[in-house]
Order: structure tokens, then sequence, then C-alpha cells
């Protein structure tokens, strides 16, 4: 049974012209002004929200977006944000893109808001997907095998952070302390602090592929589905629950787990097509050239 309702805005402006044969994504550019108004957009959808019951608003994290579909760079401080103007609605970061961030850095923003609001800030963390942004702040994506252990080595530096009462930490990308003096004495390790109030930290974080869905299930992350078929849905959802037992970690089938749809409400289906169908071929113009809007296996 769905028990919780949540909504994704990832960011858009109020874009003219938009369909099939409206202006082509590549070619749209708005002003600084424009862009701005995204931050009362989610004020507006968070604070209606808040007085329906709804549970969670979660939003994406974007750089460089001067076309206007997703124009939110900072997940955890908008989310601070809106808990001021709002009373008891969460706020989930859907995601942190991981690779564009020092992983200490968000432990920290994530600890600081997790206490200040007392719990309303869920973090989420991804691997990114436009190069626009991932290659520009100086990590790799067009080497997808860099980048997966890039993000890993990442995680697991995260996860220290959040859990541990002080840590070292070596790897291929990090070395945390370096082999530095401090107060006339070497570092051997490091506290994170502050830590997260509520432990352990719940970490979501987008199923893209069955290499995905193992890393999940060995670190016990939280799964979030969007964009599939529902043939798609169902595979995922399975193989979600089986590489969790491989871990020794039982669920019930779709536990963990959030299904994200699009829906439309009008007075009959042919209404709610006609008055869709701009907005939905808009979408495609943007994230199908990014290659994970996916309805059937042949796509």
């Amino acid at each position: 049974m769905i028990r919780n309702f949540h909504v994704l805005y990832v960011g858009q402006i109020e874009l003219d012209n938009i369909g099939r044969s409206g202006t082509p994504a590549n070619e749209r550019r708005y002003s600084a002004e424009r862009l701005r108004e995204v931050f009362a957009t989610a004020r507006d959808i968070a604070q209606l929200m808040d007085g329906l019951g709804y549970d969670v608003l979660w939003t994406a994290e974007h750089h460089f977006q001067r076309e206007g579909y997703e124009c939110l760079p900072n997940l955890i401080q908008l989310g601070l944000w809106l808990a001021t103007q709002t009373q008891r609605l969460k706020f989930g970061c859907a995601f942190n893109v991981l690779p564009m961030w020092h992983p200490i850095r968000l432990a920290e923003d994530y600890a600081m808001a997790d206490i200040v609001t007392d719990g309303r800030i869920i973090m989420g963390i991804g691997r990114g997907y436009h190069t626009r942004e991932v290659e520009t702040f100086g990590s790799p994506l067009l080497d997808a095998q860099a980048n997966r252990e890039l993000f890993e080595e990442q995680l697991e530096l995260l996860l220290k952070c959040f859990n541990e009462d002080a840590f070292h930490h070596k790897g291929k990308y990090y070395e945390c302390p370096p082999p530095v003096e401090y107060r006339g004495y070497g570092l051997k390790d490091i506290t994170v602090v502050p830590r997260p109030k509520h432990l352990p930290v719940d970490i979501w974080m987008p199923i893209a592929s069955g290499k995905t869905i193992e890393l999940m299930a060995r670190y016990g992350l939280k799964a979030m589905v969007t964009l599939n078929g529902q043939k798609i849905l169902d595979d995922v959802v399975r193989a979600y629950h089986d590489a969790c037992e491989r871990q020794g970690r039982r669920k019930k089938l779709g536990e963990d787990m959030i299904w994200g749809a699009g829906i439309y409400l009008a007075d009959t289906e042919e209404e709610a097509v006609r008055r869709l169908e701009p907005a939905h071929d808009e979408r495609f113009k943007w994230f199908a050239p990014f290659g994970f809007v996916r309805y059937a296996d042949e796509h």
C-alpha cells in the first residue's frame, strides 16, 4: 500500500513556446531575473504541500542551466530556507551530485542542516549525467569507470564522516587527513564536527543500472525509480530486493524504494492528453538525449 506522497520539483522556470514544434531545447536562453523565479516557485510548492499534508518535496541539483529546465544548484541550502517557510514538510535531495562535491564538505553541510531543522532534510546522492556539469567541476563523467570509482570512494568517505567518531581514509582519490603536522603532532585521524543528529543517515540514490543496484545493496542505500514504464519498474523492484538479500539485508518487495511517476488530472483522459501533450513533449526534448527516459526494453 502506498502510504506517503512526495513531489519532485527539478527547478524549471515557466517555459514559453513548449512542445514538439516549440523552441529547440538547446536554443533556449533566459535572463538572470527569469532564472531566479525558481526559488519563489519552490517556496509556493512547499507551502501548498505543507498545508495539504504531503510528506516530502524533492529537488534536483544542476548547474549552468541557462535553458531554464533545472536551475537549483544547492539542495541542502534550499531545504534550509524552505524549512523556515513551512511547518512540517521534509525536503529531499534528488540528488546531490557527489562527484561535484568534496564528500567531507557535503557531510558537514548535511549534518548542520539535519541539526537545525531537526531531521527535515533527506540525503540523496547521485553520480551525475550532464557532461557540462561534472566535467566542468573537474571530475570524470565521460570515463564511466573513473566516475564510478570516484563515486564509490566518495561514498565510503561520506559514510565514515557520518558514522565514525574519528577516522583516517587513504584511497586512490583522497587521503584524509593528509600526513601533515598540526600543533606539534602528526595528524593520524580527524573528526567531522558536527555529525548528524539523526543516525544512521538514510541515503537515497537513483537506480540507473545493474551495477548501481549492487552498490546500493552493498552500502545499504535506499532506491528511487523515476521516468520508467511498468515493465522496467517491475524488473528494477525485483532486482533491488534480490540484491539486498544477497547482502544479508532482508526487505519486503518494494521496501525502502520510492517510485516516481508523472500524474495529470482532468475530467477526461482525452482532455488530459490534450492539455499535457506540450509539456510531455518538452520533457522528452530535454531529457531523451541523456539516454535515461525509457518506457520499454527496446528504448
